[in-house]
């Protein structure tokens, strides 16, 4: 690389890796014979996007040792939420690393085509030169967003409004989450484009969602007449900010012993609960919401019940979508999410099931579906 570009690299707090430095454009040698150098820059890079898509510790090492051992190579991993260390080892040489990612995020889009290579690999990556992989990773990488500001804005606006009817919210309350929802999740995700801090992201999202549901209800009841006791939906109007895939990733890392990782994405999470409370107990504090108890809806059960699965779809494709998950894999894990907290949420009303009880029946059901669904049988559920 010329020496301006590696200026233009120092510039930056997160220097990005030259990865073609590591080898050579001329070398006819395939990766397979090349040196472990060279070997473990392709390891540690598959294992750095991996992670930049959000996953855990355990998929992260997954993917490296399965490199690894198709290279001939020894690895051992240690994955926190930002890094990876990890050591190389061919039985002559050792190359230890230390990697990491500006910021986290979740990208499913990216994370299934890393998935296809790793799973590739040995049929199709390993006859090729080092050079060549680090060209086939820079497209993978250069994934980002599949849509819009706006798009995405409507998705968290679909996702938050099915979740208001799914906490027993009403039609009211529905449409202003929807409104409010949205408008939060574009800014966010502009804030996001530009590289704005964490905190100075949630904050002005959480406002602007809290500030347009207000002004939006206060706007209906003028012109509509609507009482004001419609202030409780303010709450589902924040819901896009909820670090649901890192709390999920951290449990799974933490069953799994993956102490760093777990509990890294564990304080990421709270972090992002916690300043989102905050700014949205200020924001009651300075329009003056008093939000109240949702008014109870009498519907029928049957009703209720297809209400109930329209919505859980509605929601969890809303918040697949804001994943970056493309349009078929969305409406798959809408599916599996509408069956399964359905499930659940008849278990609670119907059965007398306990919550706790009814929340481990339906995350079993949905892993359940998304293993058969996966595998198309149900013999590798429990391997």
């Amino acid at each position: 690389m010329q020496k301006n570009n590696y200026m233009d690299i120092m510039e930056k707090n997160h220097m990005e890796i030259p990865w073609h430095d590591y080898t050579e454009n001329d070398s006819n040698v395939l990766i397979n014979k090349a040196g472990l150098i060279e070997k473990a820059s392709v390891i540690g890079r598959v294992g750095l996007i991996m992670l930049s898509c959000g996953t855990g510790a355990w998929r992260v090492r997954t993917s490296m040792n399965r490199l690894a051992k198709e290279l001939g190579v020894t690895c051992t991993v240690d994955v926190g939420l930002m890094s990876i260390e990890f050591n190389c080892f061919d039985g002559k040489e050792c190359v230890s690393q230390s990697l990491s990612i500006a910021n986290t995020g979740v990208n499913t889009s990216k994370l299934y085509r890393m998935e296809q290579f790793v799973d590739n690999f040995p049929k199709q990556e390993a006859h090729l030169t080092g050079e060549e992989i680090h060209r086939r990773l820079d497209e993978i990488e250069s994934i980002h967003t599949l849509y819009s500001p706006a798009k995405l804005g409507l998705a968290a606006a679909l996702a938050c409004c099915a979740f208001t009817f799914l906490l027993g919210g009403g039609p009211i309350e529905m449409v202003l989450a929807f409104i409010a929802a949205g408008i939060g999740n574009v800014i966010r995700t502009k804030l996001i484009k530009h590289h704005y801090t964490l905190f100075l992201n949630i904050a002005v999202s959480i406002s602007a969602a809290c500030l347009t549901y207000t002004v939006c209800l206060h706007l209906a009841e003028m012109l509509f007449h609507i009482p004001s006791f419609h202030e409780a939906g303010y709450i589902c109007s924040m819901l896009f900010i909820i670090p649901g895939f890192p709390f999920i990733t951290s449990g799974i890392d933490l069953a799994k012993l993956d102490l760093r990782s777990g509990l890294e994405r564990l304080t990421y999470s709270v972090i992002i609960v916690l300043v989102a409370t905050m700014f949205a107990w200020i924001m009651a504090l300075l329009l003056k919401l008093q939000p109240q108890d949702f008014s109870s809806l009498s519907i029928d059960p049957v009703l209720h019940l297809l209400l109930r699965l329209i919505t859980s779809f509605c929601g969890v494709f809303g918040f697949s979508i804001m994943f970056n998950s493309s349009i078929p894999m969305a409406a798959t894990a809408a599916f599996i999410g509408a069956i399964a907290n359905t499930l659940r949420l008849e278990l609670v009303n119907f059965t007398a099931t306990p919550a706790a009880v009814a929340a481990f029946i339906g995350a079993l059901t949905a892993g359940l579906l998304a293993s058969i669904i996966k595998n198309g049988t149900v013999i590798h559920v429990f391997h």
